[in-house]
């Protein structure tokens, strides 16, 4: 999968395809319109983007999802922590709780993460 940076539109768009999905692209330009207002050739526009980076795939008129939100949000979550802390996830967890404080219900779910990674 080539970089792909998701500006709020964007995202807007996939949440249509990934709540729908499969669906035909005649109901996606049709949601398009609806919700963001979009015409036809901007659709095709952005659904070329996602299909080139492998996220959604048009074949006979359908579109349907090769990688999940969840799936994306974690390969996109990696890349940042690989190239701005290096990789090391002690450093990003260290930056972030330095700018934003963890709650004790933050600490107990990362302490299971660890826990479970033990166990793997």
């Amino acid at each position: 999968m080539n970089e792909l940076k998701l500006g709020a539109v964007d995202a807007r768009f996939a949440d249509i395809v990934w709540e729908s999905s499969p669906m035909s692209t005649g109901e996606l330009v049709k949601r398009c319109a609806e919700e963001l207002n979009w015409k036809r050739p901007t659709v095709y526009s952005a659904l070329r983007k996602f299909c080139d980076n492998g996220i959604f795939c048009m074949e006979n008129g359908t579109v349907t999802v090769l990688i999940t939100r969840d799936r994306l949000h974690a390969m996109q979550s990696a890349r940042f922590v690989d190239d701005v802390f290096g990789g090391s996830l002690p450093s990003f967890l260290a930056a972030f709780s330095d700018s934003k404080r963890l709650t004790p219900d933050d600490i107990a779910a990362i302490q299971r993460m660890i826990d479970e990674a033990k166990e793997e």
